[in-house]
């Protein structure tokens, strides 16, 4: 900005240099110059002090016009308006002082005043337009926050539930645990056939309340309302009832089961398998409705449990069926990462594609 003036300065000395007062145009040049220096910091002084030089030569014509514009675009609009009106005011005064053997004085006025309206116009728009850049910047950064405390919320939420089933399960392990161990205690004169199999549920069932007490104490369980933990968890067994009710409901739902010893499944990857089918069949009918569902559980002990769900997308511009605030996957996600599994969920070949793997031990 300063070269830019400096060069429109030098251009206007050459214009002037034989006129009587060549000698005032240089200091006014020289003064204009550090106003506009001023205007970097001090918008509104460097441009009446700009505008002031310009009454008296046209060498501070380019400062106080440039004090004008940053003047719009950095400060509110009256004192925009009154800073562009002293400019049209001091150009006119040089018009009179000083009269120019090319334009009439009706021309010269019209000019000023069309030049200081579009340098205010100018700035004002440029002083909206950041503004409006800053709102949205800041409605972006709230709206990310936002989210990310609605994602944390859902993960905690889930943690939480996930942490209140396996203490229902370790309560129920132990239990069984206790019973058999007291068994061994009081009937010590059973058969060595009972005794070995007493012994080995104990064995068992420590082993299995040791891995999900592990779990427990890893996902740091809140206390939870009693009252809202349902009686029964649904696992994998309960699926045929969870498809039949999507079916009546409208739904078409192609299900394709290859699991070998299913009875076998570990009861926390069990509800897992279950909440992910019910969750991508939710998904589907929100986002996809009459839309076919294939379902595919493929696994055995000692290889992962595959649960694939996929369903053609629904047509570009559909509305979804019910609004959804795009945290059930996240705490879908959650769950199975806490399983030990990988959940994974992507658009592609025209449709949307739920794949899991959950980890089955031997």
């Amino acid at each position: 900005m300063l070269l830019g003036i400096g060069g429109l300065n030098a251009l206007t000395l050459w214009t002037l240099a034989d006129g009587p007062l060549w000698g005032l145009d240089v200091v006014v040049a020289v003064a204009s110059l550090a106003a506009a220096l001023a205007q970097l910091w001090w918008p509104a002084s460097g441009a009446v002090a700009a505008t002031l030089l310009a009454a008296l030569s046209p060498a501070a014509t380019a400062a106080a016009t440039t004090g004008a514009l940053q003047v719009a675009r950095r400060r509110r609009f009256p004192v925009a308006v009154a800073v562009a009106a002293g400019g049209v005011a001091a150009h006119v005064v040089q018009g009179l002082w000083r009269p120019s053997s090319g334009i009439s004085q009706q021309w010269w006025l019209l000019l000023i005043c069309a030049s200081y309206g579009a340098l205010l116009g100018w700035g004002a728009l440029a002083r909206s337009r950041r503004a409006l850049l800053i709102s949205l910047h800041e409605r972006a950064d709230r709206a990310e926050a936002e989210q990310g405390r609605r994602v944390a919320e859902a993960r905690m939420a889930e943690r939480r539930r996930l942490a209140g089933e396996m203490h229902d399960v370790l309560a129920h392990r132990l239990s069984l645990v206790a019973t058999h161990a007291g068994a061994l205690e009081y009937r010590p004169d059973s058969s060595p056939e009972q005794l070995a199999r007493a012994a080995g549920v104990v064995r068992t069932g420590v082993h299995q309340a040791l891995e999900e007490l592990r779990q427990v104490i890893s996902l740091l369980r809140e206390q939870d309302d009693p009252q809202d933990e349902p009686a029964h968890r649904p696992a994998l067994p309960d699926l045929p009832g969870l498809i039949a009710d999507a079916r009546q409901a409208g739904q078409e739902v192609r299900l394709r089961e290859e699991v070998t010893d299913g009875d076998a499944l570990p009861p926390a990857v069990s509800r897992t398998a279950y909440r992910v089918v019910q969750e991508g069949l939710t998904n589907a009918r929100k986002h996809a409705p009459g839309r076919p569902v294939d379902v595919l559980l493929r696994g055995a002990p000692g290889t992962p449990l595959v649960i694939d769900l996929r369903n053609p997308l629904a047509p570009p511009g559909a509305a979804p069926l019910a609004p959804g605030g795009g945290l059930g996957l996240v705490g879908l996600t959650e769950r199975v990462r806490l399983a030990g599994g990988r959940l994974d969920h992507r658009e592609t070949g025209g449709e949307f594609r739920l794949l899991a793997r959950l980890p089955w031990p031997a």
